[in-house]
């Protein structure tokens, strides 16, 4: 059965695509009816948001599929992917725009119904604001890359949609018709960027980079729940798979715990960091032996091995988590 996330997300990006189609068909209208390049700039943009929602839809229903032989490490990477997409796409349509652009600065036609036409754009634009902000929250609070970069998207389109109301509003004013190529031209290259940003983010989590805000915040737990028995912790690791957190690290207990002991203390270890910390993921951990190597900082007791007197238990830091310790083990 899907759960409360995968339902949350999926109702977030079908929003998105009857919204972005009711909002396609109000900017062809405002583009039809007035003849402008910048406008029909916007309306580019949307038809790239009807085609990336839909591929969303389809990434992150393929995302929620469990883990297999073919991919142990589940389907998560395709909500990466599809932002990816997203953000060629949007270059895409940004290199139209900018051509288009450029032919109307050569070859110019003249406006008409221009007001009629802002207005309808206005208000499309104004619903794509709503909408995007809407999805930019579901993403980040349901952790869906397809849902956030749509979400960004559609954001970008709002403020475009603003910078190309106030130009044509100049435009009408001053009668300055080569101004309509001038912003469409500014809206291809702002778009140009926007897909550049979105790529970049979504190839480093594709190219599996290190999350620091989660290797900070998992750090922060381990000291939390941490017990005299987890001397200390080091080679932590993270790998994030669309929404979910695989998690590799060393732990290093007493050498003379027996098996069965080490092993509840390690398990109970992990599972309420990721309990507690409300992360969707899973933690692969590799149990060291203390090898009379920590006994300064190692406040088991009574210890039949110990070489030292226990001084203090430092906290684990970001460092110390992901060093590979002072011995090779």
């Amino acid at each position: 059965m899907a759960t409360d996330s995968q339902k949350f997300r999926l109702r977030a990006i079908r929003i998105s695509i009857v919204a972005s189609i009711l909002i396609l068909g109000v900017k062809i209208v405002a583009f039809w009816i007035s003849g402008s390049v910048a406008l029909e700039s916007d309306a580019i943009e949307s038809v790239v948001n009807v085609i990336a929602s839909c591929f969303a839809l389809y990434a992150i229903t393929f995302a929620d599929k469990p883990a297999d032989e073919d991919h142990p490490y589940g389907h998560g990477k395709m909500e990466d992917f599809s932002a990816a997409f997203e953000g060629g796409l949007i270059t895409i349509a940004s290199l139209f725009i900018i051509y288009e652009a450029i032919r109307v600065i050569l070859f110019p036609h003249p406006l008409h119904h221009l007001g009629l036409g802002l207005i309808l754009n206005l208000a499309a634009g104004s619903a794509n604001g709503f909408l995007g902000f809407f999805l930019v929250r579901t993403g980040k609070k349901y952790r869906s890359k397809a849902v956030e970069a749509d979400g960004y998207h559609l954001l970008s389109d709002f403020y475009t949609t603003i910078g190309i109301a106030f130009g044509l509003f100049f435009v009408k004013w001053t009668g300055l018709q080569i101004l309509d190529p001038i912003f469409a031209l500014l809206v291809g290259i702002l778009l140009g960027y926007t897909g550049f940003r979105i790529i970049r983010s979504s190839s480093a989590a594709l190219l599996d980079s290190e999350d620091p805000n989660m290797i900070s915040k998992v750090t922060g737990l381990m000291n939390r729940f941490r017990k005299p028995e987890i001397i200390t912790v080091h080679e932590f690791r993270s790998m994030r798979t669309g929404r979910y957190t695989h998690m590799d690290v060393h732990i290093v207990v007493p050498e003379f715990y027996e098996i069965k002991k080490t092993h509840a203390i390690v398990e109970d270890f992990c599972n309420k960091i990721i309990s507690e910390g409300k992360i969707e993921g899973e933690f692969h951990s590799h149990v060291d032996p203390c090898a009379q190597a920590y006994c300064s900082n190692c406040a088991v007791s009574p210890c039949p091995i110990r070489l030292k007197e226990f001084v203090s238990a430092p906290a684990i830091t970001v460092q110390s988590a992901t060093s590979k310790g002072p011995t090779e083990l």
